[in-house]
C-alpha cells in the first residue's frame, strides 16, 4: 500500500530523496568535532638480542 503511492509518484519520490541525500550531506558538516572518537596512533614495540651490539647496531640492524 505504502510503496504504491511512491510507484505511482515517482516525481514525489526523487524529490524526497533529493532532499534526504542534501540534508545528510548538510548534516556532515554541521557534526560537532566532539562526536568523532579520539583515536592515538598505533605505537610498535620491537624487541630483539643481538649479544654483544651496541643500541645503534641493533637499532640500523633492525631498521
Amino acid at each position: 500500500m505504502f510503496s504504491a503511492f511512491f510507484i505511482r509518484r515517482p516525481k514525489f519520490a526523487l524529490v524526497i530523496a533529493i532532499v534526504m541525500t542534501l540534508v545528510g550531506g548538510l548534516s556532515i558538516f554541521l557534526l560537532p568535532v566532539t562526536e568523532y572518537p579520539s583515536i592515538s596512533p598505533p605505537n610498535i614495540v620491537v624487541r630483539a638480542v643481538y649479544p654483544g651490539a651496541s643500541a645503534e647496531v641493533v637499532e640500523t640492524t633492525v631498521a
